[in-house]
């Protein structure tokens, strides 16, 4: 009888309904924490907090249930029905403690987890701490996984040297198939190449790194015999957690990849979906020439991207087309190489139409033949982006690449790339933050973040992350100009620029002048700083030991690279012939690519040494329309710069203020700056005008009370 007045009061007071309700939505809550927290790579146990959380609120609820009641006159307290109020308030009590025993055993569990896991002040580095002796710049130590894993490179212990690329190749596949495992953080390439294979420290690297766990291992070839030795090793406490040596004849080593990251996987306890698990099985080819080939053309590729050199490229380019031709369904191969051949047309000479559909059909094939293949995601995501700047169909090919491999850092790059060129500076930097936990010693990306920075002329976080990208790889050309630009135009520090470049960089000419536009990279990089201390014939003597010969593409930019440094000499009747042999040159060349910036920024400069003030205005302009800032925020900027500039040479002087001005209000800081204004001869026919000054003081103006809020 008691039992039953007991749940009539609880239909009356809806604590049932309330149950149900709770139930339903904290079921929710606890689906997509488990689906969404991991993706943010946060721990377990916040997980395991927010069910606890929910299970100590089912309680309070039930208790609030019970003692209130929602009406139109608000909350108020429900009336006792057919309970004695002493056995009303004896349930209410008895519901709460149990709520409140929960929530303190919640709150214990948090607090012991990070009691027991969390670093110690004395232990921990500081966020902000300055870098040890030799190194650079300190960075916050990110937070460290026990499923999290850096693949360092092989040794290779065979006796052919030759050989190093099938360790490296080793390495590198072993690594891709634990990036496609959700349940693992996984430290990209770029981020371990530089390591020794067995670091004498092994915890400082795992630190460096941000992991747990560090797999070291070794390849011997000899003839058709390979042997692959590995070890998985806990840094935190040097503990060897497993070891394996495979013997295998060449032609059987494919299962090897595949066999260790499933034996990583099964060690760390990472969670492997149905895809994951089919995906580590799947070898990329059963033709072990085919394979090797394969091998050869990724260390090439590698070479490649360090050294910009196009020779390297084309050689990597011959040898996936070597693999594909002793394995046509070679997916991974079409992928690879349709990639580096985009590379190859971003950073250095721009493919044709006709090239770009031959990639385009690469990528086609490899989608056909496996549908969800990362690579090839990322290579189609690529062709839209650096084939066409189809910026929302290449983040679509990037979020799935994303999806199958979680932990590919290149796809999260590449959305950074993408936020930057739309002018969505905030989430590009956030982009580049987050590419940086998966690859944290990336210099690449780090100097990425930098000259990020440096256009939002925010130049001590810019020369900070140069600085740093420095410090891990000191011949990273891109973050060298950088910081020299961020030292002369940032800084107006002459001096730190020249300490920059001591030894003087690379020359890297197709590379510097694809983006068109500033004369900067015009006159080039290593040769700007004579020009900007008027140091005229020291620049032309700079460009007569370019090395030019045997390129004609090269040998037009070198001799217009001299027009350019002739004209803001104010020497232009010197060179008017050499002016009129080029400008046929470049005539020629621009009715078959009318489009090419760097051929815009070459035809501008000669017609104003011509005196063909219109014809070069028209050029500069045309190239603000191939690609206005609204179409790409980073390399349009270029492009009205490269028009100010001109318009400045031409005698159009009140346009050139008002792009000045543009310019000066938008994130443009690696072109447009008050410092460069200062000094830059380049500005020279604009000093005279009364404007000048007063465009300067205005600006310095704003900069200080910038530096006051």
């Amino acid at each position: 009888m008691a039992t039953a007045r007991f749940l009539r009061e609880l239909r009356r007071r809806h604590v049932f309904r309330v149950a149900a309700a709770y139930a339903v939505v904290g079921w929710l809550l606890i689906q997509i924490a488990t689906q969404v927290f991991p993706f943010f790579e946060l721990p377990n146990w916040a997980v395991r907090l927010i069910v606890l959380a929910i299970l100590a609120g089912f309680f309070i609820a039930l208790v609030l249930a019970w003692a209130f009641d929602a009406t139109r006159a608000g909350i108020v307290r429900t009336e006792d029905g057919d309970l004695p109020s002493h056995r009303s308030r004896r349930a209410v009590v008895a519901v709460g403690a149990i709520g409140v025993l929960i929530a303190l055993f919640a709150g214990y569990g948090y607090w012991h987890w990070y009691a027991v896991t969390a670093p110690s002040p004395s232990s921990a580095p500081a966020a902000n701490a300055g870098p040890a002796p030799g190194q650079g710049p300190a960075v916050a130590t990110p937070f460290v996984q026990d499923k999290s894993i850096a693949v360092l490179p092989f040794d290779n212990l065979s006796d052919d040297m030759a050989n190093a690329y099938f360790a490296e190749g080793m390495q590198d596949e072993i690594l891709t198939r634990l990036a496609g495992i959700a349940d693992l953080k996984v430290i990209s390439r770029t981020s371990t190449k530089r390591y020794e294979s067995h670091p004498d420290n092994l915890k400082n690297v795992a630190n460096e790194l941000g992991v747990a766990n560090i797999l070291e291992g070794s390849v011997q070839k000899a003839g058709e015999a390979v042997r692959v030795n590995v070890q998985l090793i806990d840094a935190r406490n040097d503990a060897h957690l497993w070891a394996q040596t495979y013997d295998r004849e060449l032609k059987n080593v494919f299962a090897v990849e595949s066999e260790v990251a499933q034996q990583i996987a099964d060690v760390l306890k990472a969670q492997l979906s149905p895809h994951e698990t089919r995906a580590l099985a799947t070898a990329p080819t059963q033709n072990a020439v085919a394979y090797d080939q394969f091998l050869k053309a990724e260390f090439e590729s590698h070479k490649a991207v360090d050294t910009f050199e196009e020779g390297d490229y084309l050689a990597a380019d011959a040898m996936y087309k070597k693999a594909i031709a002793l394995d046509p369904d070679f997916a991974l191969a079409y992928a690879r190489m349709a990639y580096y051949e985009l590379g190859r047309h971003w950073n250095l000479r721009p493919l044709s139409e006709a090239e770009l559909a031959a990639v385009k059909a690469s990528i086609d094939r490899a989608m056909q033949l496996a549908p969800d293949l990362p690579e090839a995601h990322l290579a189609l995501g690529y062709y839209y982006y650096w084939g066409y700047r189809r910026y929302d169909d290449a983040v679509a090919q990037f979020q799935r690449v994303q999806q199958l491999a979680p932990n590919n850092s290149q796809a999260l790059a590449a959305l950074a790339f993408i936020h930057r060129r739309r002018g969505e500076w905030e989430p590009a930097l956030a982009s580049f933050q987050t590419a940086l936990q998966l690859s944290p010693r990336d210099a690449n990306v780090i100097d990425e973040l930098g000259l990020t920075y440096s256009l939002l002329r925010r130049y001590a976080e810019a020369e900070q992350q140069l600085s740093r990208a420095l410090a891990i790889d000191p011949e990273d050309s891109q973050a060298r100009d950088w910081l020299m630009i961020v030292h002369l135009f940032g800084h107006g520090d002459l001096q730190g620029a020249r300490a920059v470049f001591d030894p003087l960089p690379g020359w890297r000419i197709a590379g510097q002048i694809n983006a068109g536009g500033d004369a900067l990279y015009l006159i080039n990089p290593r040769v700007y700083l004579h020009l900007y201390e008027r140091q005229f014939d020291a620049a032309l003597a700079e460009w007569d030991l370019a090395p030019v010969q045997g390129n004609p593409d090269d040998r037009l930019v070198q001799r217009s690279a001299r027009v350019a440094i002739q004209v803001i000499a104010n020497r232009r009747a010197a060179v008017q012939a050499e002016c009129a042999q080029i400008k046929s040159l470049l005539d020629a060349e621009l009715a078959k690519r009318p489009d090419s910036l760097a051929l815009l920024l070459q035809a501008s400069w000669t017609s104003v040494c011509l005196g063909h003030n219109a014809e070069a205005i028209a050029f500069a302009r045309h190239a603000t329309e191939v690609l206005p800032v609204a179409r790409d925020a980073y390399f349009g900027m270029f492009q009205l710069s490269g028009l100010a500039e001109i318009e400045t040479q031409a005698g159009a002087h009140d346009e050139a203020f008002k792009l000045v001005e543009q310019l000066l209000a938008m994130p443009a800081g690696g072109t447009m700056t008050i410092e460069r204004l200062k000094r830059d001869p380049l500005w020279d026919p604009l000093r005279k005008d009364p404007r000048f000054d007063l465009l300067l003081k205005r600006y310095e103006a704003k900069s200080k009370d910038a530096v006051h809020e």
